[in-house]
């Protein structure tokens, strides 16, 4: 059998959205027995990466709890729509760098996660080149 993961699908052009626009998608966890579950987490959030102190903010999340009497099938593909904001926009400048995600986290028995995560770009926003 092989290792437990987590798969995200992307509805509609998959990378690149526009402020208001509908963030859809879906994801499913490959080889993990739904015993194992306890709960799932999902959010649409953005983080900042490079120089200085690291930010992120959720836009938007869900919790599904077993112990709540929610089935949880990790096999079946389970779906996520969110409209998304403004701002941030995406950027990819030299010094520091703000990136949006999707980010599934499964709590599994015995105190384990599964955890994946899969990046689009809010705006379109030029990288930044650097000077000869």
């Amino acid at each position: 059998m092989s290792e437990p993961a987590v798969t995200i699908r992307f509805d509609g052009n998959g990378r690149t959205y526009r402020p208001g626009e509908t963030l859809a998608g879906e994801y499913r966890f490959e080889s993990l027995p739904a015993a194992e579950v306890k709960a799932v987490e999902v959010s649409v959030l953005w983080f900042t990466e490079g120089k200085g102190d690291e930010d992120m903010a959720v836009h938007a999340f869900w919790r599904l709890n077993a112990e709540d009497g929610t089935t949880l099938d990790p096999s079946q593909p389970q779906h996520f729509n969110t409209v998304l904001p403004n701002s941030p926009l995406s950027y990819e400048g030299l010094i520091v760098k703000l990136r949006w995600c999707v980010r599934v986290r499964a709590f599994l028995h015995r105190n384990k996660e599964l955890f994946g995560q899969k990046t689009f770009r809010l705006g379109d926003v030029p990288a930044v080149k650097a000077l000869p």
